[in-house]
């Protein structure tokens, strides 16, 4: 089992940058599928990316292709979400989230994953 403890949100104006992590303890990351998913208000869940979830290793949502890159540091043990060009769209609570190893043909499933952080809230707004 990990626990996950995320952080790094906050507000940003559009076309700004920001960076979550996501720390793990009592396991190593380096073991798990990654991922990162956030919720808008009145939506549903939403996968962004996950990585060690696909054949390709990586997989991201199209909203975010070209935006975003997930990425872990093993000696850190911990997992980060680089956000580029933020849009008013992109404001959501953000997971992070860790699971079995895989080549899911729905990497960016939720139920894929079992073990969750807290959520961090991102706002993009001017």
């Amino acid at each position: 089992q990990v626990q996950l403890v995320e952080s790094g949100g906050g507000l940003v104006q559009p076309g700004g940058s920001l960076t979550l992590s996501c720390t793990a303890s009592g396991s190593t990351l380096d073991y798990y599928a990654i991922g990162w998913f956030r919720q808008a208000p009145g939506k549903e869940r939403e996968g962004v990316s996950c990585s060690s979830c696909t054949a390709g290793s990586t997989d991201y949502a199209d909203s975010v292709k070209g935006r975003f890159t997930i990425s872990r540091d093993n000696a850190k043990n911990t997992m980060y979400l680089q956000m580029n060009s933020l849009k008013p769209e992109d404001t959501a609570v953000y997971y992070c989230a860790a699971g079995k190893r895989g080549s899911y043909y729905y990497p960016l499933e939720a139920r894929n994953y079992d073990y969750w952080g807290q959520g961090t809230q991102v706002t993009v707004s001017s």
